[in-house]
């Protein structure tokens, strides 16, 4: 049986298989387990804006609230949103439903510790096995759990990213996609009180648009807006705004590598990188690694996942790392990947140094690359199959020492990825395809 908790929490088809009666027993053991002899534990939950948020929230609200734990509700926020208040406002868990960059009929459910840290495998595993067992702590009377609404949360988390800067954006036009989702509201709000013009596309959810051909999953449309406005560059955000792409003036993409390499390299002029290095994942760009050490610092690389790059920070002291899809850590500042707080501190860079988006980028080269996305059955036992094996192996051999070709399941969709990098584009995209199409064969749906 698969592991009920992903990369990055529960996730599923809303009320198929992230039913109510699941988010009921998660909210049952993750108060259990999270405010462990904690006499009235406080749990914070946010949500994005798909429609089966409401049916998730309510579910989890009976969870906690039947184990004698009061609910705090943030309404619509931002995922680092949670993890920060989770932090501020001494809660002894935190607690977002959202399934980020999928798609509306997809929801998920992921928690935080009190320190505002996504849990580690153990702690997962034991909720996991609550959910199976049950739990048997069953109060009555007063000894329930309350429901607050914490007023303030979207206010709370603005005036924080506020008061990460120390510079205005007069003079600055910014195009956004807030993708219909969490940054909606947030966004703009942070940028116009920064004084930048701000041109706003996607930012009237109804429960239904998240992420339908707008954010960063289909940076398109944010590419030929910031040209259509003439503005000076652009954000574009995933869901839960825990995700944020760049574009340039021209509507040329940046996307994380790009945003590791100009913020990693502007830190590091300034010796203010610790360790002078960064952490990155298995699929970022080549190009990446060399812009740094051509600079004298480094690249840590991690397994795919930003629950893996949190965890080479935090053992090797680093301050900045991320990935390619623009989710992108701050330690200093936030405990998980935030897309305002990276717009932020981009647009630092840019007040900083006087440069535009385009000339900032320059800073790193980039290698060509493929990702495929393959839709299967089922992942489980992928990584055993020898036609696959062989596969990869052969794509290996014919891109050389001067290429790399890298196979891994999804961590929240049934999906089997395929990433290829080299130089020379057409025989990338050979391998690539060759590879794909014996997975398709294999596994398809």
């Amino acid at each position: 049986m698969e592991r009920l908790f992903g990369t990055d929490g529960v996730r599923g088809v809303a009320n198929q298989e992230l039913t109510p009666e699941l988010a009921l027993q998660l909210g049952r053991a993750g108060a259990t387990v999270l405010a462990e002899k904690i006499e009235r534990p406080k749990i914070l939950i946010g949500t994005d804006t798909r429609i089966s948020c409401a049916m998730l929230e309510a579910a989890l609200i009976a969870g906690i609230t039947s184990v004698g734990a009061d609910v705090y509700l943030l309404g619509v926020v931002p995922t680092p949103a949670v993890a920060y208040l989770t932090r501020v406002l001494k809660a002894d868990a935190g607690i977002m439903i959202s399934a980020s960059h999928n798609p509306v009929q997809d929801n998920g459910i992921k928690f935080f510790a009190e320190n505002g840290f996504k849990l580690s495998d153990e702690t997962e595993d034991e909720i996991e096995r609550l959910v199976k067992t049950g739990v048997d702590i069953r109060p009555i009377g007063t000894d329930l759990g309350l429901v607050y609404r914490q007023q303030n949360a979207l206010e709370l988390y603005i005036e924080f990213l506020l008061n990460t800067v120390d510079y205005d954006l007069q003079g600055l036009h910014i195009a956004i996609d807030c993708a219909n989702g969490a940054a909606s509201q947030v966004a703009p709000a942070v940028l116009t009180a920064l004084g930048a013009q701000v041109s706003a596309i996607n930012n009237q959810p109804d429960g239904t648009n998240i992420n339908v051909n707008c954010g960063s999953t289909h940076i398109e449309v944010l590419q030929e807006y910031v040209k259509q406005v003439g503005a000076d560059l652009g954000f574009s955000y995933d869901g839960d705004a825990d995700r944020v792409l760049a574009v340039d003036e021209a509507g040329n993409l940046v996307d994380g590598d790009q945003i590791l390499a100009i913020c990693g390299l502007h830190l590091l002029a300034k010796d203010q990188l610790p360790n002078r290095k960064i952490a990155a994942t298995v699929y970022s760009n080549g190009g990446l690694a060399q812009a740094l050490e051509a600079a004298g610092g480094q690249v840590v690389t991690t397994q795919a996942g930003d629950r893996y790059v949190l965890e080479a920070m935090l053992e090797q002291d680093l301050g900045l790392g991320g990935e390619q899809s623009g989710h992108i850590i701050f330690l200093d500042s936030n405990t998980t990947g935030d897309g305002l707080l990276t717009t932020l501190k981009l647009l630092g860079v840019v007040k900083e140094t006087g440069k535009k988006l385009s000339e900032l980028a320059q800073v790193m080269p980039v290698f060509p690359q493929v990702l495929e996305n393959i839709r299967v059955a089922t992942k489980a036992g992928w990584d055993l199959n020898p036609k696959i094996a062989a596969a990869i192996d052969q794509a290996q051999a014919k891109l050389g020492s001067r290429g790399r070709i890298f196979v891994r399941a999804s961590g929240t969709e049934p999906v089997i990825r395929v990433m290829g990098e080299h130089p020379d584009q057409q025989l990338l995209v050979q391998a690539v395809d060759e590879v794909v199409a014996i997975i398709e064969a294999e596994l398809g749906a």
